[in-house]
């Protein structure tokens, strides 16, 4: 994910744990977040925390998360595909048992803008409110009439020597991104975003 494409906030540059496979943050241990609260949301890449905001919870049913953040930089950010600007709003959906995040992306008029999707390891919410995501370089970009799959940061990810250091994690990074292009292509994203009955 491009480091500028969260939705707010600042970059620290510090060490920190982040999540390490599925299971990290799953079972009887998992901390659960309520509907309503304030989380801190922090993205994390090669073991070093690059960006945190805060963000709204909208829900958690112990498997996936759900949270809200405006975009609130004074400037606008030029991807070439889309445009994130002041009064977007980004929906974000994170799970404890996949290899994604999945980020809804509205104009502040409402208008679906479409979704930008962070091939990540599974989600960790601390003990103290807090979501850390570990980001694998590996995105997609889902426009919201569908005509604009795109795959992002392919050569990135290939660079990131993950692929020698971890097999399994950088095979399932790879996976989960085939996953989410084919659920693309097939208008399968309302379905996976739709909230739990």
């Amino acid at each position: 994910m491009p480091e500028s494409s969260s939705p707010s906030g600042s970059a620290s540059g510090s060490p920190i744990d982040a999540p390490s496979g599925p299971g990290s943050a799953s079972g009887p241990a998992a901390t659960v977040l309520s509907p309503g609260a304030v989380t801190s949301v922090r993205l994390v890449k090669a073991g070093r925390e690059k960006v945190r905001y805060d963000a709204t919870v909208l829900r958690d049913d112990g498997v996936r998360i759900t949270v809200r953040a405006p975009w609130s930089l004074p400037t606008t950010r030029d991807f070439g595909f889309v445009r994130f600007e002041p009064g977007d709003v980004f929906t974000e959906h994170y799970w404890r048992d996949r290899w994604f995040a999945v980020k809804e992306v509205r104009d502040a008029h409402g208008g679906l803008k479409g979704w930008y999707c962070d091939i990540t390891r599974p989600v960790l919410a601390t003990e103290d409110g807090a979501l850390v995501s570990e980001d694998l370089d590996l995105d997609l970009w889902l426009s919201a009439d569908g005509s604009a799959v795109l795959r992002l940061d392919e050569d990135e990810f290939a660079a990131s020597g993950l692929a020698e250091r971890d097999p399994q994690a950088a095979g399932r990074a790879a996976r989960a991104l085939d996953e989410l292009e084919a659920l693309a292509h097939r208008g399968g994203f309302p379905a996976l975003l739709a909230a739990p009955q």
